[in-house]
């Protein structure tokens, strides 16, 4: 325990409540989106990077244990985590499982090394589970939980999550969520909790919230952007029942998961909808992509979006009729008075208009965040000798965003407005030429002669690098290396100002999820600007403030007043309260068994089979005993990124993988299955590779089976579309051709993977078990004796079988005794009766081979000339 604390010390007090909870208990950790998941991760990895441990991490991509990996080596643990992917061969994976210490793996990788026991499974610590909200029970990772449970009763199941409303969908989801984890404990950690408040109070965030007020002219544009969401709403609302009233409301559209909502609610029943109620749907995510326009972006690129929403043929033909609505009108009226200002002023004159500069509104959050680095800049310079200047981080929603707010700051709005308003024009062949950036560039120019009269070599900085030609002033004022900031993550923008050091990063959408985290552990700013608020990134600066006391932090908090970016953030906050207060209640009234972390022998979660405990014992079967006969599956390796292997296994029948050259599941010696999702059905009949796997599976089985497996949350539907005419580029026209060209070919229909395990269970039975060295071999040539088929071409074989008078019965001594089907046209009668072994059938195949087709000599009847003086007469 004292190598535990001493590799705790980086942690708050909170923090450290919460590793040890966990640590001494297994359980499943539900924290607070930013108060620090991935810190206490972190330290767990610490305490488990030993090699006298064997600890599986699941649920992790790339970038995470990357992340992971770097925050260990920082802190010097030997040895680090090792990443095991599909490049590391069986072999070896089987000796780096002995070496022993922390693996991040793929969930398919280990689930085909459990299944085949290349893992010492009685040798491993623990599991530790990221993301645990995305834990269901026919995924992959509960199929590794629950095989690693069966044979190791001692391990630790340790799961993290920070996404508590995932919980609150479905019924009793955290506790099934629990049960597909094996664990009795539920440790919950929002923000409002006790000891996060203390710690977090005792060093407060100096918070400068700055309230920006919208324009006259946006203001009127959301106003009319709510009425036609308001609008369309109502009009889903009339033409579906499928909908919650409760969730689809104007407050929720605002957020960022509405779209997420309507897809859950409405996926089931797309195909019944009719074209107006999906057109709907389209419109209301249009409308919200203006929205978010509207506060994102300058007034150009909003108006831009608007105009093209109006003059776009297409959506004005197809729209619900919100384009006709008075909101609308006022949209279009004040998103162009962004533009080109007010309409009474522009009518005076038509001539004085057109010579008239536009207005080019300017977004009121600029002028604020040139401010604040003004005042920065001013204390900065008030600093004592002893003090560094503070550096400023600004944290932007996305990356345009970013760039916007770059070319802002480097050339001023105004320059940055007309650019944009020149882009916009580059369709009509117009232009505005900008004073303000010709004089700049004069400027530039001098500087630059200067500099080639000099004769002193110049080096370049990073900021002069990133920041580009518009930066070659600051090594004239003094700039040195040393004041760029060298940052891992690539999604920061640099050199933005000569004073003070300005880093802009995107809070979403970057390279890496992680980057802004890691930004703000590497630059360590005094001053941080939340161009746009975010929950998490505000809760990471309360941890970061929280863990660096000493380091004074300032952040200046920009938002619009009474607008929807306020809305939104409210919602979220209440969004997440209100789900914690769910789970709270949830675990007042969860009845969890002892038997739950399924380390007892008869632990009913990890039986297997179909069979209840209850059921009667049918004891008339002549007195004797009944010797099970264990089931047996074939499954190839590229199927278990699918559900379906994990519930075969449920059902009790034992599953080995290998990689098949034909077919995915081998059920019997004589049955073959292809498995296709409806996505990958419809691919794999347009590119013909069903046809190819088709011919395989006939070739090789007596019966081959192809099953067409749904998505239990979607429609039970090949065709959305219902039309009364059949095209062969239908699905189910060339599904019915295949049919046709296969007649040994069965389909299958299934509604869910659930039903596919089931319908596998029922086709198994009675039937023996399939040999997996023989599956191998079909269709490899490494096969020992080849099957007789297999001697000759495939495709002259096919097309002998086409001519009349073959047969299953006489083909064989065909290709036994002629050499090509040029040398059969060659035979003559008596040699194909000799051959053929049937006069009937030679003379037919003669026939066949040797008749010309007659030429036919009628010449078309010429028309008569009566023919041509029916007129369009009505008939009395």
């Amino acid at each position: 325990m004292t190598k535990t604390q001493k590799r705790m010390r980086t942690l708050l007090e909170y923090e450290s409540q919460i590793f040890l909870d966990a640590f001494h208990e297994d359980g499943l950790l539900v924290m607070a989106k930013g108060l620090g998941i991935d810190r206490i991760f972190v330290n767990f990895l610490k305490v488990y990077c030993d090699p006298a441990n064997l600890v599986l991490v699941l649920n992790t991509n790339a970038k995470e244990e990357e992340y992971f990996t770097e925050q260990l080596d920082k802190e010097n643990i030997k040895p680090l985590p090792r990443t095991i992917t599909n490049e590391v061969g069986a072999n070896e994976r089987q000796k780096v499982y002995l070496q022993g210490g922390v693996l991040f793996l793929t969930s398919r990788i280990l689930v085909v090394d459990f299944l085949t026991e290349r893992v010492p499974v009685e040798h491993i610590s623990g599991i530790l589970v990221y993301k645990a909200h995305r834990i269901e029970e026919s995924c992959q990772e509960a199929f590794i939980l629950r095989l690693y449970r069966q044979k190791n009763k001692t391990g630790f199941i340790k799961a993290f999550s920070d996404s508590p409303y995932a919980f609150t969908t479905g019924y009793s989801h955290v506790e099934r969520t629990m049960k597909n984890l094996f664990v009795r404990n539920l440790y919950l950690w929002p923000r409002y909790h006790a000891s996060v408040v203390a710690n977090l109070e005792q060093h407060k965030v100096d918070v400068v919230e700055i309230q920006v007020q919208l324009t006259s002219a946006t203001l009127a544009c959301q106003t009319a952007l709510l009425d036609l969401i308001n609008a369309c709403i109502q009009e889903l609302k009339r033409c579906t029942t499928a909908i919650d009233a409760e969730e689809v409301t104007v407050e929720n559209a605002i957020g960022k998961a509405f779209d997420k909502i309507i897809r859950f609610q409405l996926d089931p029943v797309w195909h019944q909808l009719s074209s107006k109620t999906r057109q709907l749907v389209s419109d209301l995510k249009t409308l919200r992509l203006i929205l978010r326009h509207m506060t994102q972006y300058d007034s150009v690129t909003f108006f831009s979006m608007v105009n093209s929403v109006k003059t776009n043929e297409k959506a004005f033909g197809q729209n619900t009729g919100w384009l006709f609505l008075d909101a609308a009108d006022s949209l279009f009226v004040h998103a162009k008075e962004r533009v080109y200002g007010p309409e009474k002023t522009r009518g005076v004159d038509k001539q004085k208009n057109e010579e008239k500069e536009p207005v080019l509104e300017e977004s009121p959050k600029w002028e604020a965040l040139r401010d604040i680095l003004k005042e920065i800049k001013k204390e900065n310079k008030n600093l004592g000798t002893e003090e560094e200047p503070g550096t400023v981080l600004i944290a932007a929603e996305d990356d345009r965003t970013c760039s916007q707010l770059k070319e802002m700051l480097c050339d001023g709005p105004r320059s940055m407005m007309i650019r944009m308003f020149n882009k916009f024009l580059a369709q009509k062949g117009q232009n505005l030429e900008d004073e303000a950036k010709k004089a700049r560039q004069e400027k530039l120019a001098k500087i630059k002669s200067l500099k080639r009269q000099k004769a002193k070599p110049s080096e370049l900085t990073l900021t002069q690098i990133v920041g580009g030609a518009d930066k070659d002033t600051n090594t004239e004022n003094g700039s040195s290396r040393e004041e760029d900031p060298s940052l891992s993550s690539s999604d920061a923008y640099y050199g933005i100002v000569e004073e003070p050091v300005t880093i802009i990063h995107p809070l979403h959408g970057g390279t890496d999820p992680n980057g802004l985290t890691k930004t703000l552990q590497e630059v360590q700013p005094r001053y941080v600007v939340l161009y746009d608020v975010d929950m998490q990134f505000v809760r990471e600066l309360e941890v970061y403030r929280a863990s660096r006391p000493r380091s004074p932090l300032r952040v200046y908090f920009m938002m619009y007043t009474g607008s929807v970016e306020e809305q939104r953030y409210l919602t979220t906050l209440r969004m997440e309260k209100e789900a914690f207060e769910y789970l709270i209640k949830e675990k007042a009234t969860m009845v969890i068994p002892e038997e739950r972390e399924g380390k007892s022998e008869d632990d009913p979660n990890l039986s297997r089979g179909t069979l209840p405990a209850n059921a009667t014992v049918n004891t008339r079967k002549g007195g004797g005993p009944v010797v099970p006969v264990e089931q047996r599956v074939i499954v190839d390796m590229r199927e278990f990124g699918s559900e379906l292997p994990s519930l075969i296994h449920k059902r009790g029948i034992e599953i080995e993988p290998i990689t098949l050259e034909v077919g995915d599941y081998i059920l019997s010696p004589d049955i073959c299955v292809e498995r296709k999702s409806v996505s990958d059905l419809i691919g794999s009949l347009n590119n013909g590779r069903l046809y190819n796997q088709c011919v395989s599976m006939c070739r090789y089985y007596k019966k081959p089976v192809l099953l067409i497996e749904f998505d239990a949350n979607k429609s039970f539907s090949l065709q959305v579309k219902q039309s009364s005419e059949v095209s062969i580029q239908d699905v189910t026209s060339r599904l019915a051709l295949l049919t046709l060209h296969f007649p040994k070919l069965r389909i299958l229909w299934c509604q869910s993977p659930y039903a596919t395990a089931e319908l596998f269970e029922e086709l198994k039975a009675g039937k023996p078990q399939p040999d997996a060295a023989t599956a191998l071999a079909v269709g490899t040539s490494e096969g020992g004796d080849l099957e007789w088929s297999d001697k000759y071409s495939h495709g002259p074989q096919d097309f002998l079988l086409k001519m009349p008078g073959v047969n299953a019965k006489n083909y064989r001594l065909i290709m036994n005794r002629v050499e090509s089907l040029s040398a059969l046209c060659d035979c003559s009668l008596e040699q194909l009766t000799e051959i053929m072994g049937s006069q009937p059938h030679a003379k037919q195949l003669h026939d066949f081979l040797h008749t010309k087709p007659a030429e036919s000599t009628d010449k078309p009847a010429k028309p008569a000339k009566s023919d041509f003086k029916r007129g369009f007469k009505r008939k009395r």
